[in-house]
């Protein structure tokens, strides 16, 4: 059996993305996402916020990102992520959902319209994930 990474998730944008160009001109945004989950605390129902940092690539990280914008409802599908650095001699990592597609859905922020500064100069590197440029 061939292993399985898929997720989906529905939430709200937790603030506006922030958007790069690679140095190859490859657009990426980055963005996070709060879930809420309900949660029975004693006799009450509280909402349980879960949070994930999400990482759009391409065409779709440009058409999207001026209407991404925080507070904004949407669906994302792709797979999980690890991300790893050195910081201060010591290796660090965190987990963050790479997306395949990202869906608006209703309610939350205008997206009116670009943003100023819409793309940053690219900087060096590839396309791949260690080479994202923030």
């Amino acid at each position: 059996m061939k292993d399985v990474n898929n997720v989906v998730l529905i939430g709200r944008l937790t603030r506006d993305p922030v958007m790069k160009s690679t140095a190859s001109g490859m657009s990426v945004s980055k963005f996070s996402l709060a879930v809420n989950e309900p949660k029975k605390v004693g006799e009450e129902w509280k909402d349980n916020a879960g949070f994930f940092d999400v990482v759009l690539w391409g065409k779709q990280a440009e058409s999207l990102y001026s209407y991404l914008v925080k507070g904004k409802r949407v669906a994302v599908t792709g797979k999980l992520t690890q991300e790893r650095w050195e910081q201060d001699g010591e290796n660090r990592s965190k987990v963050v959902v790479t997306a395949a597609t990202v869906q608006l859905l209703d309610g939350g922020g205008s997206g009116s319209g670009p943003r100023q500064g819409d793309l940053i100069p690219p900087e060096s590197g590839g396309d791949t994930a260690d080479d994202i440029p923030f």
